[in-house]
């Protein structure tokens, strides 16, 4: 899992971050002076570039330095600028604030930034969204932003926990999602179909040992979601 040391280990062996070098520098006058993340966030692309890391899989040398930059903001200062430099960034920006949220801490105060990013056209943001500081989403939030996902392409691998929250209630949205793009002759991203063959196989087996089905009212009647799902599940197999 990634964390603040592990980008600040990487990018000193990408030979971005050095003593008395730029970002040094910008880190230490963010502590002081919070005023100034924002130019400063601008300016990361250009000062530290946009390769990839190699000791941090995923991240690229402009969004882990720019990770450091909103850490490095004074506790009470941090939602509200972090907030800014979501909303003032550009889509490169966006996403270093998406990916750097599960390793602030602001507490709730960064889902406004996912419920944007879902509500785009940019998978990266939508990927970024369903990071691990997505266990803070609710429920219909959460599976409105897998099901977009599957829509945009995006590979399911990406979806933090996805295994976890999976259920009957996501299942009956993949299903109706399977049937409408079979119906229309296009084809299924292979990831949704897994899930769902996952997602139905779990339920089917709590429904048969009546474990958990009056601890989860709030995601209706499972029994009936496994009806609709096992016919297409049998033409999978047909």
């Amino acid at each position: 899992m990634t964390t603040l040391d592990g980008l600040r280990s990487a990018l000193v062996h990408h030979g971005a971050l050095t003593t008395g070098g730029w970002l040094a520098g910008a880190v230490a006058r963010v502590v002081i002076e919070p005023d100034g993340l924002e130019r400063l966030f601008a300016a990361a692309g250009r000062q530290c570039g946009r390769a990839l890391l190699r000791a941090e899989p995923g991240w690229s040398a402009d969004q882990a330095a720019r990770a450091l930059l909103l850490a490095a903001l004074p506790p009470a200062r941090m939602p509200a600028a972090v907030d800014t430099a979501y909303q003032h960034g550009d889509a490169g920006e966006k996403l270093a604030v998406l990916k750097a949220l599960p390793l602030l801490p602001i507490g709730d105060a960064g889902l406004p930034l996912l419920r944007d990013a879902l509500r785009t056209n940019d998978p990266r943001l939508v990927a970024a969204a369903l990071s691990p500081y997505a266990t803070r989403l609710d429920d219909a939030a959460w599976r409105q932003g897998v099901l977009k996902c599957v829509f945009m392409g995006v590979p399911l691998e990406q979806v933090h926990g996805l295994d976890e929250r999976a259920d009957a209630e996501l299942a009956a949205m993949l299903d109706g999602f399977v049937r409408e793009r079979r119906a229309a002759g296009r084809t299924v991203p292979g990831d949704a179909l897994t899930l769902l063959r996952r997602v139905v196989s779990l339920e089917q087996a709590d429904a048969t040992a009546g474990s958990q089905r009056a601890a989860r009212p709030e995601k209706g009647d499972v029994t009936a979601v496994l009806d609709r799902v096992a016919p297409l599940e049998q033409d999978k197999e047909a």
